[in-house]
């Protein structure tokens, strides 16, 4: 079930990379579950996580997301996560047989845009992205500024 929109009246945000949508041209994204410990939840209830060099893979019918960073939680013991652990992401058959297909035929990326708890589940938003070259990123950058510039005159009309 692909789904563009994300539906944020039971979500609060817990970490989004901006970096995403400046690197990669997002083409579809969906909503899946990640598999994580108690430790790494209360961390994230702490606001401890960071997805900018985090990203997806697929591996024996399985996804899993890469180099997401889950910070130590203050009132851990030894028995505290790992902070850049690979975490399994869970998602239906139907999504992950067409994800193979993206990512290993296309060439695509898996990036994840958003993490978030949906009704007390912590829930991402992976995208497939396509790399943007260095001259795509500058016309966004000119695009963007043109847009921002023609709302700032009719503001002051």
């Amino acid at each position: 079930m692909a789904k563009q929109d994300t539906d944020d009246t039971n979500n609060e945000l817990i970490a989004r990379n901006k970096r995403a949508r400046h690197d990669y041209e997002i083409l579809e994204s969906w909503e899946a579950g990640i598999v994580l410990t108690g430790t790494e939840v209360k961390a994230l209830r702490d606001g401890r996580a960071n997805l900018t060099d985090a990203y997806g893979y697929v591996r024996d019918g399985e996804v899993f997301l890469l180099n997401l960073h889950i910070g130590a939680y203050g009132h851990g013991n030894v028995f505290n996560h790992d902070p850049t652990r690979t975490r399994k992401l869970l998602l239906h058959k139907r999504e992950i047989r067409r994800l193979i297909g993206s990512v290993e035929r296309q060439g695509l990326t898996l990036v994840p845009l958003d993490l978030y708890f949906k009704n007390g589940k912590v829930k991402t938003r992976i995208a497939l992205g396509r790399g943007k070259q260095q001259h795509d990123k500058r016309e966004d950058l000119k695009k963007r500024d043109a847009e921002r510039e023609i709302a700032r005159v009719l503001r002051k009309r």
